[in-house]
């Protein structure tokens, strides 16, 4: 039993490092998504290695306040005397472990309602319909801001649960379109007919054949988690004492750093918020090509 199961683990194993390629191989022709995982790579690698690329500690103080770059401080120093460069490399961990965190929760809400939703019919359905249309309708923004008044101090995990609340809703209903497409199709009609359970039919069926649409969705929704999250740290909606992107464009705000000057405390941090949510969108056009040959270039073809 064990020999004959060992070599068919080892050919599933194989089978699958070489989709794993191909995928890769299908992004990285793309020279638009090529940049975005370059630039992406560079934000990962500066969370990560954060406590050795930081010349400071994220919250270290007694610099000299409201300072201009200098050999000491490249960007110089926030009003409260501390080091902005250091700032920058610490809030990369907040903005890439909140987009990945919410938006891997969002796409998993919205995988398992949108495929239940999309193939299963009557009352329940209509049911779903209905509360997903109902989070649709709701303008995101305001609700996420209401939210996160009720819920304020809350830190991180407030964020991303506010974020997730009112980020599933666009992915659900965009797999539920495709999996009523498929759900007609020839081998999930067989499966059926084969006395497949619906929860096969699902996840062994049909849940392989959107594995780009699902991709897009994560890379969509890890995008606006990060451009959420730094916009309710900017209205002063989370936990002012985490040093991220959105609580330093919060107290450049309150320093009044355009009027003294400092630029580059709106500026930095603001860029590195765009480059970051900008490489998911780029790697999204190599996601596309997955699904599209028309879409592939280089050698993805």
């Amino acid at each position: 039993m064990t020999s004959t199961t060992t070599p068919v683990r080892a050919r599933a194993l194989r089978g699958a490092l070489r989709t794993v390629g191909r995928i890769a191989s299908t992004i990285w022709s793309n020279p638009r998504a090529r940049i975005g995982v370059v630039l992406l790579a560079i934000f990962i690698l500066a969370a990560t290695f954060a406590p050795w690329l930081a010349p400071y500690g994220a919250s270290q103080d007694g610099f000299e306040r409201s300072a201009g770059g200098s050999a000491a401080h490249w960007l110089g120093t926030t009003a409260a005397g501390e080091d902005v460069l250091s700032q920058i490399i610490w809030g990369a961990r907040v903005s890439v472990f909140v987009g990945f965190a919410a938006g891997a929760i969002a796409t998993v809400i919205a995988v398992l309602i949108g495929l239940s939703w999309g193939y299963s019919r009557g009352f329940g359905g209509e049911v779903v319909g209905f509360i997903v249309n109902l989070f649709l309708v709701i303008p995101g923004l305001p609700l996420m801001i209401v939210i996160a008044s009720y819920l304020q101090n809350g830190g991180i995990a407030m964020i991303i649960a506010v974020i997730v609340v009112t980020g599933w809703a666009w992915g659900a209903r965009v797999l539920r379109s495709q999996t009523q497409t498929l759900r007609s199709r020839d081998f999930v009609t067989a499966a059926r007919f084969a006395g497949d359970s619906s929860f096969r039919i699902i996840f062994r069926e049909i849940l392989p054949n959107m594995t780009s649409l699902i991709t897009g969705a994560f890379f969509g929704a890890a995008t606006a988690a990060i451009l959420a999250e730094a916009g309710l740290e900017f209205l002063g909606l989370g936990d002012p004492t985490t040093v991220s992107w959105g609580t330093m464009l919060f107290w450049a705000q309150n320093s009044n750093a355009l009027l003294t000057g400092q630029w580059l405390l709106l500026f930095a941090p603001g860029l590195c918020i765009a480059l970051l949510a900008t490489s998911l969108t780029l790697i999204n056009f190599g996601v596309d090509g997955i699904s599209n040959p028309r879409l592939r270039e280089g050698k993805g073809r």
